[in-house]
């Protein structure tokens, strides 16, 4: 039997840092994504691919609002937004990835699933916005237009402007687990909980709404991962390592780590929240639930035996 891989995409995969986000710069990065995930392919690897949104959902809102103010186009809530990026994200990913698998002669099925995860509305994420999303912008843009709308805005940890942030609650049940392990277990790619998925709740019993935020996708691909009973879990980003001291005279890259020793540096503040402290909490979580290795490291050198930071539970 194939092992099989749950491979998250960070929001880089598609969009990086400075690039105007044109369907050119998306569908370009994502061939170059999806071509380095034929490594697991051709290591006999059945895979589940992931992927976040925070660029795209981001540029998603300003649009609404934009059409809101000049044409009065109603605006579409987060939730919403959310299910619009999974769309189009998914197709970019699969499209790119198709492209890549007939330039290597593979054949495979790719099937993108829009993926709904429950979440709690008590949350105290709602009450503590951090999860950033969208472009980066000056300190005075941020401050224009936290004072015109209410937002809140955030600094980046790696010095790249301030980008706005949101909710972020804890995932609790991915829709859908069952048919998206046994797609996968077929021989077929499946993509899902894009962005973390789209967060709704029980508004009363039976009935599902969606709620303005963003899921964390590290943790809900974690989650995801777990329930499918994967072999592996790649957490995908731009770090080739994770990195002690990050940015510092000091900075330190950490080939091996256990799930104690992630903890301890968690709780020393050594991770960056809205960066690097989710991809480690999702990494403890998988871990400590299934005794397998998580491995985070940048896109292109996935597969590379000693790339990447492997977190493992002893």
């Amino acid at each position: 039997m194939k092992k099989l891989a749950v491979v998250a995409l960070g929001g880089n995969a598609l969009l990086e840092a400075g690039q105007k986000g044109t369907i050119d710069d998306q569908e370009d990065n994502a061939y170059k994504t999806a071509d380095r995930l034929t490594v697991l392919l051709k290591r006999d690897y059945n895979m589940v691919i992931t992927h976040g949104n925070g660029p795209q959902v981001g540029n998603i809102m300003l649009a609404n609002a934009a059409g809101n103010k000049l044409y009065n186009v109603p605006e579409m809530p987060l939730d919403i937004c959310v299910a619009y990026s999974q769309g189009f994200i998914g197709y970019i990913i699969e499209q790119q990835l198709r492209n890549v698998l007939k330039a290597n002669d593979m054949d495979r099925d790719i099937i993108s699933i829009i993926t709904q995860v429950l979440v709690n509305k008590d949350d105290p994420a709602f009450k503590k916005p951090a999860k950033p999303i969208g472009p980066y912008y000056t300190r005075e843009e941020s401050e224009r237009f936290a004072e015109e709308g209410g937002a809140k805005f955030a600094k980046d940890p790696k010095g790249r402007g301030f980008r706005k942030v949101v909710a972020s609650p804890k995932p609790l049940v991915i829709s859908n687990t069952k048919s998206i392990e046994k797609i996968a277990r077929e021989g077929h790619i499946v993509i899902a909980v894009g962005g973390g998925g789209i967060p709704a709740f029980y508004v009363k019993e039976n009935k599902l709404q969606g709620i303005d935020a963003v899921i964390d996708k590290d943790l809900a691909s974690s989650l995801l991962a777990l329930k499918i009973n994967a072999d592996k879990f790649f957490i995908l980003t731009d770090v080739p390592k994770v990195c002690l001291n990050f940015n510092t005279p000091q900075e330190k890259t950490i080939d091996r780590m256990t799930i104690a020793e992630a903890q301890r540096y968690l709780d020393e503040g050594q991770f960056a929240e809205g960066s690097m402290a989710p991809k480690i909490r999702a990494a403890i979580n998988f871990v400590e639930n299934s005794g397998k290795d998580c491995i985070i490291t940048k896109t292109t050198l996935l597969g590379v035996d000693d790339g990447g930071t492997r977190v493992v539970m002893v």
